[in-house]
């Protein structure tokens, strides 16, 4: 597992580092954003952990960029603990916002959440002319790739990975923001809604399930 550390305060670089280096990840370090696209672009990158404030390149610039090529898990771990700045990286797509100062315990833990999350044992989820590659982490309908955020592509594989079962928003915001989240249910109804977009004619294979959550309904 290959863990890139983006982070301009070299003894915040090391502490993460001696915790990733004992649970055998190996890592990789930089110091601003345009150091860490050279990296990525170099190497098959499992995971990101990146600060936000940052020389030549700041962390949120860095993520957009990353985002133009690559679907990297990625944890920000900031000193900037204001609701618009998570907000902000939670929209722009990170998996997770870790506050400093910082248990590295809790981030080595946040880690392997982020990375264990559903990787499906099948390839493709295939229905009628709906293809989801989990490899290529696209969505396709009727041979036309339809753009969808991280978000909603890991939620998408969620239900496929529970098909048939009723699934709590409180249960959907544990298996994929994980931890002590700020949000509410509501941000899982926003991603729903756009997801449901995205699926077009395949909308109502995501059913509302009431005083429950929702329902990924696949009839056999």
């Amino acid at each position: 597992m290959k863990l890139l550390i983006v982070d301009d305060e070299k003894l915040i670089r090391e502490v993460i580092k001696e915790y990733a280096l004992n649970e055998k990840y190996e890592v990789y370090e930089a110091e601003d954003g345009i150091e860490a696209l050279k990296i990525v672009d170099n190497e098959n990158i499992d995971v990101i952990v990146l600060d936000i404030m940052m020389p030549k390149m700041d962390g949120y610039t860095f993520f957009q960029e990353l985002k133009k090529e690559h679907n990297i898990p990625t944890i920000i771990l900031s000193a900037r603990n204001d609701e618009y700045d998570k907000l902000l990286g939670f929209d722009l797509g990170v998996d997770d916002y870790l506050t400093k100062p910082f248990s590295p315990k809790e981030l080595i833990a946040r880690i392997k959440a982020i990375t264990r999350r559903g990787k499906p044992k099948e390839d493709k989820f295939v229905y009628e002319s709906l293809v989801v590659d989990f490899i290529g982490h696209t969505l396709s309908i009727d041979n036309k790739e339809i753009n969808v955020t991280p978000k909603e592509f890991e939620i998408l594989t969620y239900f496929i990975q529970n098909p048939n079962v009723a699934i709590s928003r409180e249960a959907i915001l544990s298996k994929l923001w994980g931890y002590d989240y700020f949000g509410d249910d509501r941000t899982i109804d926003t991603h729903i809604k756009m997801l449901r977009n995205n699926l077009g004619k395949y909308r109502d294979l995501i059913k509302t399930v009431r005083s429950i959550g929702y329902k990924f309904e696949i009839k056999k």
